[in-house]
């Protein structure tokens, strides 16, 4: 039993500031793009597709809610599961098998515990930091109305810690780089779409079934139920959730999946490398 779970030290954080090192080297190349791509999906999605909605722009069954106003809270979802996933698999493959990165840091009192650890710190730190700018674009459009967003980068961190652990999990599976076009397409790209970003999941015709995987398998959709409910100040009443229950269900359906996958994330990739 104890064999499961992960022996971390203080060390986990050594690994993140390596991590944090690196990144503050290419600030530049890595800030410039999590700037402008919400930016350019408010144009085309929230002023261009919005403008579809008729006067103001309003989501069917949502009030006086426009289209951008609905989407912003995804936008931001859409960064922490990017930011994360993507650090925790191709930059973590790339840092174990081409750079060898992790078995430099294994040569030193660290453990494969906590590289594995620090790896999935770091990716909810870059879910956070990603999250934080789409945040500051959305408020500067004017689409933030509650004081309740400045909770969103705590909403951030833990969901990218869930999906930096979602991440890890594939890699510990992955036998070569292009293992990842597999859950890319089949799991990113499914949530990308389907998880209440660009849509209310309730306004598809018989949708129940969607609903259900949606709410029972999809993370993002309690990331971005729960950033849309800080954001507009009505927390588990707009986003989809329906009520102040489901708010609290999404809470700890999060924090238990990413416990799980933390823990179980860690066990793969230690035999995946002790050999």
């Amino acid at each position: 039993m104890n064999s499961w779970l992960p022996s971390l030290t203080y060390r986990v954080w050594l690994v993140w500031r390596r991590n944090l090192d690196v990144f503050t080297k290419t600030i530049f190349v890595n800030f410039l793009p999590a700037l402008m791509e919400p930016i350019l999906y408010l144009a085309a999605f929230g002023f261009g597709l919005g403008a579809l909605f008729g006067a103001g722009g309003h989501v069917p069954g949502l009030g006086t809610t426009t289209y951008i106003q609905y989407i912003g809270p995804g936008l931001i979802a859409i960064a922490v599961m990017y930011g994360s996933f993507f650090e925790c698999t191709y930059a973590s493959f790339v840092r174990m098998y081409y750079q060898k990165t992790f078995d430099a840091i294994i040569a030193t009192p660290v453990s494969v515990d906590e590289v594995i650890a620090g790896e999935m710190l770091w990716g909810a730190t870059r879910a956070t930091i990603n999250g934080t700018i789409v945040l500051a674009v959305v408020a500067a459009f004017g689409l933030v109305s509650s004081w309740w967003a400045l909770l969103v980068p705590v909403v951030a961190f833990i969901g990218g810690l869930l999906f930096s652990a979602l991440g890890m999990c594939f890699t510990s599976l992955a036998s070569g780089i292009d293992f990842f076009n597999f859950p890319t397409f089949l799991f990113i790209t499914p949530m990308f779409l389907l998880s209440g970003t660009f849509f209310p999941l309730s306004v598809i015709p018989n949708g129940f079934a969607l609903q259900v995987v949606a709410l029972g398998f999809f993370p993002l959709t309690h990331i971005v139920d729960m950033a849309r409910g800080l954001m507009s100040g009505r927390i588990g009443s707009l986003a989809g959730l329906g009520s102040t229950s489901m708010w609290a269900f999404a809470i700890v359906w999060v924090a238990l999946v990413t416990v799980l996958f933390f823990v179980l994330a860690i066990y793969l990739m230690k035999k995946k490398l002790i050999k």
